[in-house]
């Protein structure tokens, strides 16, 4: 999960990316949480293992929630962004810097929206890992 006071710039791409890259640490390091908190079963006796499949399947929900949420409130400002800025454009077609304006603002609307496709990935590999590496200890309910 992102840092305490990180939230997503809207405004400029490269820092959305970066607060991104920082949300989904839980999922990039997924395997090594996996095999330093899940016991093989010569441990299981030393640590619940059900309680820690639990907490990080948990902890992964919440992550993924709270970056879907993120990414779609950028999504939407920006959309709104775009759509003032088409509205000027319809009053004063002649401005190059209005054009020029909007057309970044369009490439930075489907760059977020991609964003959605690449978290949908992230999000379906790390489960994939958890339930496969947890389904002896801990079945997660169904998720929709």
């Amino acid at each position: 999960m992102a840092a305490p006071g990180d939230t997503l710039n809207c405004e400029d791409f490269s820092m959305f990316q970066e607060v991104l890259k920082a949300m989904r640490t839980l999922d990039d390091r997924i395997v090594h949480a996996l095999n330093t908190t899940v016991p093989t079963v010569s441990f299981s006796g030393k640590v619940d293992a059900t309680q820690t499949c639990k907490d990080l399947y948990e902890s992964l929900i919440e992550a993924h929630t709270s970056r879907d949420k993120a990414i779609k409130a950028c999504i939407a400002e920006t959309s709104a962004r775009v759509g003032r800025l088409r509205e000027e454009r319809a009053k004063d077609s002649d401005n190059l810097s209005l054009i020029k304006q909007l057309r970044k603002e369009q490439t930075k609307l489907k760059l977020m929206q991609s964003e959605l496709n690449v978290e949908e990935v992230v999000n379906d590999r790390s489960m994939k890992v958890v339930i496969e590496r947890c389904r002896i200890h801990y079945t997660p309910p169904k998720v929709q």
